[in-house]
């Protein structure tokens, strides 16, 4: 148990109001809170990134969902990484890097048992706890393997495939195996990425033109496997394509996300019955079993180069609100992170 000097305060983000629509500045506030001496057990912790994710947008109303809503007036979480700087705990020491929940501020603080030791990885940055060995590439692996059941020679598609999740969801879906992997992505440049970076073997711009028909421009054949992050009408399109039998893994809906009345669903529902379709919605909270496995798996080809990743990195605690918001906008290209250290 040791310490060094280090800030007594912490600056955060707080919700003081329920978004309607698009959150815009005036939900949200940015205070400098003091933090109190630590007590037995406790360790303080200066983030070095914090994560910005769609499913925060979620927390931000008072609705029943499978993770509490934010309490107005307090201090929003989400997933962080960063070094402690002070410890009463036996079990941490200062420069010990951890992973924890303690996001939107700069420095956190707690009993040791919030903070879980990982280790360094030489030449990838602390921030891959975040995205390529951290939660978004675990929830790629379990929508992709144990929700959809992939199998080899499965034609695969994911939308929305440009972000963290996804572009992990289409690398997995290669090294497993599959025959044919296809992606959507709300840019020209995005969609170059795909093919070109990510090792997808056909993608389109969803901006471009109907998406039931560059769907089945791509996969003529139909596909086998879904793994949706945008809902709306790529589950539609996807449910025209599937192949009988055909599996989705339903683990985002970011399209109606900030809509201000329910979106309709799919028109063609009935598919589901005629092709024999799975259409399995999870959160990965709820399958945490599975870390270990798919940390054995995945964290060796990240440090070998065999699985690539991208960030898109926002400098400055300060800044994490205009993050979230180009989150949602679209405008990141791989994992949204901020820079807090």
């Amino acid at each position: 148990m040791n310490s060094i000097t280090s800030n007594a305060s912490s600056r955060q983000w707080q919700l003081v109001r329920r978004p309607v629509g698009w959150p815009v500045e005036e939900d949200f506030r940015f205070v400098t809170v003091e933090l109190p001496d630590l007590s037995e057990g406790d360790v303080r912790v200066s983030n070095e990134f914090v994560s910005v994710d769609p499913y925060m947008r979620g927390r931000m109303n008072d609705v029943k969902s499978y993770t509490p809503p934010y309490a107005l007036g307090q201090t929003m979480v989400g997933g962080a990484v960063g070094r402690v700087i002070e410890s009463r705990s036996a079990a941490h020491a200062v420069g010990d890097l951890v992973q924890h929940f303690q996001g939107w501020r700069d420095v956190a603080q707690g009993p040791g048992a919030q903070f879980r030791k990982v280790a360094e990885i030489p030449g990838i940055s602390s921030s891959a706890y975040l995205s390529a060995v951290g939660m978004t590439s675990l929830t790629a692996w379990v929508g992709l393997l144990v929700i959809a059941e992939m199998r080899p020679g499965d034609t695969v598609f994911v939308s929305g495939a440009a972000g963290a999740v996804g572009s992990a969801a289409g690398q997995i879906a290669r090294l497993r195996g599959a025959a044919r992997v296809i992606g959507s992505a709300g840019s020209d440049e995005k969609v170059a990425l795909l093919t070109e970076r990510y090792g997808f073997d056909a993608a389109f711009n969803y901006r471009n033109g109907h998406i039931a028909r560059q769907l089945q421009a791509a996969a003529p054949d139909g596909i086998d496997v879904y793994f949706d992050n945008v809902g709306g009408e790529h589950l539609e399109a996807a449910i025209f394509a599937f192949k009988d039998g055909g599996r989705a893994a339903l683990c985002g809906a970011i399209s109606g996300y900030n809509a201000e009345t329910a979106e309709p669903g799919p028109r063609n529902l009935s598919m589901i019955t005629s092709k024999g379709l799975t259409l399995r919605g999870f959160t990965i909270g709820n399958y945490q079993q599975h870390a270990a496995d798919f940390a054995a798996e995945i964290a060796p080809k990240v440090a070998s180069g065999e699985i690539v990743y991208d960030e898109t990195v926002v400098d400055g605690i300060e800044n994490a609100l205009e993050a979230f918001f180009g989150l949602m906008r679209g405008e990141n290209t791989g994992k949204m992170v901020v820079r807090t250290a």
